[in-house]
């Protein structure tokens, strides 16, 4: 029995049929072993087997998700070295989702409209600016920029939102850069401008169409919605609970991130204890399925269209208002217009 034949049997036997993504048929792998034996090389007969997120010519590449599937014309240049030095491909092996491990769920405490963001709101208008149309409060500009009915409703919204983790360290120390899976959820806010001064750590806000945490005290332009427990371990390397023992930060990419509402001296009680090493974050295992969502975005796709046309239309009144207030500077033909005059 010749050795990719033996290959082929144990894979058989083994019935694990979730291992491999794409299995080569045995006698074009046959051939090729036959052919880099007779060219020779230092990896002359190598078996070898690439994990589905690294592109091999001719099989297709799904990255552990169908939907993302494409089949390159040609290697990635690890493979290429590796066949170039006489290695032959039997396949490619699952993977989680993008390579990025379980999509876990990860619930946090939430102090609406915190005491800390509405002292740094304060602090801007004696400081920085009075006038904004972000102030005297945050909430309502969210309000007003998304046309809903009433704070309430931001406040529902953003308590009903799973927000799905794209990015980390966009304002220091592990913050998330974060969106609602669910497009109606998404409130589309600008930034402050210019910027705070002064931002309390793990406020909560929004800036575009993503919220973020902050992970330390510092400048910041995202509109306050509340505050939350710590996202950096602080005392690290030392243990915290509900922190990995390897790194500091408390979220991975593609975490799902909900809300539960906290009183403010609740989440000062929450702090002290996360502080302390003996808080507690609520995280659940799971994994994030880009079909699924894709299917539930088609389910939903007329309501969609309906909500964010709406929240268009609202924005669209919003600049409306800030220009009939002057918020926006003149032209430069505009002022060599009014120089003329």
């Amino acid at each position: 029995m010749s050795r990719v034949s033996d290959i082929f049997r144990r894979i058989a036997e083994s019935d694990r049929p979730e291992v491999f993504v794409h299995l080569r048929d045995s006698e074009s792998v046959e051939a090729d072993y036959v052919a880099a034996l007779a060219a020779g090389g230092p990896l002359a007969g190598l078996l070898l087997a690439v994990k589905d997120n690294v592109d091999v010519a001719g099989l297709p590449t799904t990255a552990g998700c169908p939907g993302f599937a494409y089949t390159p014309t040609c290697d990635a240049p690890a493979v290429a070295n590796l066949t170039k030095a006489g290695a032959v491909v039997i396949g490619k092996t699952n993977l989680d989702q993008f390579a990025t491990g379980l999509g876990r769920t990860v619930r946090l405490p939430l102090c609406w409209d915190d005491p800390s963001t509405r002292e740094a709101t304060l602090r801007y208008m004696h400081g920085v600016r009075a006038d904004a149309p972000w102030c005297p409060w945050n909430i309502e500009f969210i309000r007003r920029m998304n046309g809903l009915d009433s704070v309430d409703d931001v406040y529902r919204t953003a308590y009903d939102a799973e927000y799905l983790v794209l990015g980390l360290g966009d304002v220091y120390l592990g913050a998330p850069v974060a969106t609602p899976l669910d497009p109606r959820h998404r409130l589309v806010t600008t930034k402050y401008n210019p910027a705070r001064t002064w931002t309390p750590e793990n406020a909560v806000g929004i800036g575009g169409a993503y919220l973020c945490i902050y992970g330390m005290e510092g400048p910041g332009g995202y509109q306050f919605v509340g505050r939350t427990t710590q996202i950096w371990n602080h005392r690290h390397p030392l243990a915290s609970a509900g922190f990995e023992p390897d790194h500091p930060w408390l979220l991975r990419f593609f975490d799902r991130i909900s809300w539960y509402p906290v009183s403010s001296d609740e989440l000062l009680d929450l702090r002290a204890d996360m502080a302390a090493g003996r808080g507690h974050v609520e995280v659940v295992d799971g994994s994030f399925s880009l079909a699924q969502h894709q299917a539930f975005l088609s389910e939903n796709a007329a309501d969609i269209a309906t909500k964010r046309t709406l929240m268009e239309a609202a924005r669209a009144e919003e600049r409306q208002r800030w220009a009939a207030a002057g918020e926006f500077a003149a032209t430069a033909e505009e002022s060599r217009g009014e120089e003329i005059a």
